[in-house]
C-alpha cells in the first residue's frame, strides 16, 4: 500500500492556459495582419484644399451624428437591472416622522430606480441628461 496517494491535477489551470494562449495567438495574428496591410502601400499625401470650412462643419456633423447614435440608447437603458423583481435591493424603502414635521422616505432616492427607471427619469441625473446628444 501508498503511504500517500497522488492528487489529481486540476483542469482548471491548463483550461485557462489554453484559452489564454489562444487570445494571445488570436491577438498576434490580428496585429500581424495590419501591420502587413499598413506596409503594403503607402498612403498617398492629400492633396492641399481651401475648403476647411465645409470639411469642418461635415466633421462635426458626423461627429454629432455617431454621438447622438451611441449615447441616445444609453440614457433610456434601465439602471438597476433587478428593478420590478420580488429581489430588488432598492425597493425596501425606510422612513420617519419626527414631531410635526412632514415624514422622510428614503423611496424619494430609490423609488425612481426601484421602478425600472432610465438615466433621463432620475431627478437630479435628467438634467446632466439633456446636455448629452440623443
Amino acid at each position: 500500500m501508498p503511504s500517500h496517494a497522488r492528487p489529481k491535477p486540476s483542469r482548471i489551470p491548463r483550461t485557462l492556459l489554453r484559452a489564454g494562449l489562444v487570445i494571445s495567438a488570436a491577438g498576434s495574428a490580428i496585429a500581424a495582419g495590419g501591420a502587413a496591410s499598413a506596409g503594403a502601400a503607402p498612403a498617398p499625401a492629400p492633396a492641399r484644399s481651401t475648403d476647411t470650412g465645409k470639411t469642418a462643419s461635415a466633421l462635426t456633423g458626423a461627429l454629432l451624428h455617431s454621438t447622438a447614435g451611441g449615447i441616445g440608447p444609453l440614457k433610456n437603458i434601465q439602471l438597476d437591472p433587478l428593478a420590478n423583481t420580488p429581489v430588488d435591493p432598492l425597493a425596501n424603502a425606510v422612513s420617519t416622522q419626527v414631531a410635526d414635521f412632514k415624514p422622510l422616505s428614503t423611496s424619494l432616492v430609490t423609488g425612481n430606480l426601484s421602478r425600472g427607471a432610465a438615466i433621463r427619469d432620475v431627478p437630479l441625473v435628467k438634467h446632466v441628461a439633456k446636455i448629452l446628444p440623443g
